[in-house]
């Protein structure tokens, strides 16, 4: 299995509630900000332009179980799987931990889509170099 991509964040006061815990919708934020980190890391992009098309990645799912709260300024670790990659789509996997505790697990699928200028984006086939860089991370 490959290790999973690896990256921390601290929570931002904004990321909170007026509890001080960090606020649900924070999570998918850090999720979002994971991937696209774990794409610049093999050369790609949520937004890029492959073979003379502006392709992304838009989200169709997420969703993420809180296990123990995070405060504001604790430094969140963040391992990023590759569940599935599939024709169009990717599904990554999100483990948050603080000092060893665990603290939420996540899971977003991306589809991959043409983004033609002022039209709604077309699904397509996963470009191949994208394609090959996510399999070699990929743990099914």
């Amino acid at each position: 299995m490959p290790t999973p991509f690896h990256t921390s964040r601290m929570v931002e006061f904004s990321d909170t509630d007026m509890a001080g815990i960090m606020h649900f919708s924070a999570f998918f934020r850090y999720m979002e900000a994971a991937e696209h980190e774990l794409l610049r890391s093999m050369g790609f992009s949520v937004y890029s332009e492959i073979d003379g098309d502006v392709v992304s990645f838009p989200r169709v799912a997420a969703k993420c179980e809180f296990h123990s709260p995070a405060r504001c300024e604790d430094v969140l670790e963040i391992d990023v799987t590759v569940r599935r990659v599939g024709a169009m789509s990717v599904t990554y996997g999100f483990e948050f931990s603080q000092k060893g505790r665990d603290v939420a697990t996540g899971e977003m699928t991306s589809v991959c889509c043409r983004v033609p200028h002022g039209e709604p984006p077309v699904s397509i086939p996963i470009p191949n170099a994208v394609a090959a860089k996510l399999r070699e991370r990929a743990s099914d």
